[in-house]
């Protein structure tokens, strides 16, 4: 079989997504980090916290799929620019909030900023790097993922401490991004296909929705990413709150201590997790998604462990969680590879922005609000338990902790539907391949 081509400039450009999709979840965490000092000024409950989340994600999956369009048929490199400079600038303005809905209001369209770049990026690695090498180089894209939130976990609290005001880390957050910004405009793009064997046409495909949508392994991995979006938005917005209320600890140390559970966990399960699903893939067209299938179990097994432990030493539950959020990340070299593999070239940006849309609308959106609901719902219930008529902030940690449970119940879930996924996989991907023959004949 032909070799496919990889682009010349290929590695240069990766990093440099990499890089904007590091400073894309560093200015996205923030809001996780600083959110306890914002409940105590504005007086919010559980569920406005999980509201400033769920604006975010809601505006970033509707707004992706009109811009993910636009990247099938657009210069990505100046959607990515525009995109990362909106960003980055309405970071900046997320300090000047004066109250609770001036906040929410500038988060929503932060996410309409960051809702361009995932789209494109992914599109322009599908051009870049033939399909035996997409894992990997989708691996190192992603790293920007862990990075970004280690970033954000271990210096964040410091600006807090530094400054005395929870506003400090969205100004400096806001800089790099304009910077790089200007960078992305520079990029020498790829031909659409440029990275296939076979090479495909350049005319636009009609009904380009509907055809996305009739390939049912991408319904089973659009599911999949629902339910752990729901998982990793719900761990990403109330984890160091959680370890603030339920194990006590300051702002700055539960901030690392997340950051070593959600950001340092992905440098491994990243790097390492792309080497072993382009490994797996080579001895089976299904192997990337039963890895990530088993990986989603190891997961909810380990996550479900450390929150129904109770007050276990700290230690303990920073090791058992992370090692279930290391396999994880297996989900994102493993599914986002499988999408390449069976949607053609010419719907890439597309199929990625609808698989956003189910991802961030149903998943993400939900993750944090519900969470935060349940939480209020049990905080209440604990503090009527013990016959109190006020609520305090031991009711609040209890409710917040138990409504942390839903995160292993998510991941459970995310196995059972990369198990369908793997069952028509190999009839889809033929299919791409052979109408991507027939559309170059």
């Amino acid at each position: 079989m032909q070799q496919s081509p990889q682009a010349a400039n290929a590695w240069r450009v990766l990093f440099l997504l990499f890089l904007a999709n590091l400073f894309n979840f560093f200015d996205r965490t923030i809001p996780a980090i600083i959110i306890e000092p914002v409940r105590h000024e504005w007086s919010l409950s559980d569920f406005q916290l999980g509201l400033i989340g769920t604006a975010f994600t809601l505006v970033y999956a509707i707004a992706g799929v009109p811009l993910g369009r636009m990247a099938d048929t657009g210069a990505r490199r100046k959607i990515m620019g525009w995109g990362l400079a909106v960003w980055s600038g309405l970071t900046a303005v997320n300090g000047l909030a004066w109250s609770f809905w001036s906040f929410l209001v500038v988060r929503m369209g932060v996410g309409i900023g960051e809702a361009s770049y995932a789209p494109a990026a992914n599109s322009l690695i599908g051009d870049l790097f033939p399909a035996h090498k997409r894992a990997r180089a989708m691996g190192i894209f992603m790293l920007g993922l862990p990075l970004g939130l280690v970033l954000a976990f271990f210096t964040i609290g410091s600006m807090v401490k530094a400054f005395d005001s929870w506003r400090a880390p969205f100004f400096i957050a806001a800089v790099p991004g304009l910077i790089l910004a200007l960078f992305m405009f520079f990029i020498k793009e790829p031909a659409r296909g440029a990275a296939e064997s076979v090479r495909v046409t350049a005319t636009p495909l009609d009904k380009p929705l509907r055809r996305v949508l009739a390939i049912r392994t991408f319904w089973w991995l659009t599911l999949a990413g629902l339910t752990f979006n729901f998982a990793t938005y719900a761990t990403n917005s109330f984890m160091v709150p959680m370890l603030q209320r339920y194990f006590l600890m300051p702002l700055e140390q539960a901030a690392i201590a997340t950051g070593i559970i959600t950001g340092l966990t992905g440098l491994v399960g990243l790097t390492l997790g792309g080497w072993v699903a382009d490994k797996v893939h080579q001895k089976s067209e299904r192997g990337r998604l039963l890895l990530a299938a088993f990986s989603m179990l190891v997961a909810a097994l380990c996550t479900g462990f450390a929150l129904l432990a109770g007050r276990i030493e700290m230690g303990l539950f920073v090791g058992v969680f992370s090692l279930g959020w290391l396999f994880a990340y297996n989900f994102y070299t493993c599914v986002y590879t499988a999408i390449q593999d069976v949607v053609e070239p010419r719907l890439r940006a597309t199929a990625m922005a609808l698989f956003f849309a189910g991802l961030y609308l149903l998943g993400g959106g939900l993750g944090p609000v519900v969470v935060g609901l349940l939480s209020d719902h049990y905080s209440q219930a604990a503090m009527l338990a013990a016959g109190a008529s006020e609520m305090n902030e031991t009711f609040k940690a209890v409710g917040l902790h138990n409504a942390m449970l839903l995160i292993p119940a998510a991941l459970t879930l995310t196995m059972l539907a990369l198990f369908q996924a793997a069952r028509c996989f190999v009839r889809d991907a033929a299919s791409m391949r052979q109408g991507m023959v027939a559309a170059a004949a």
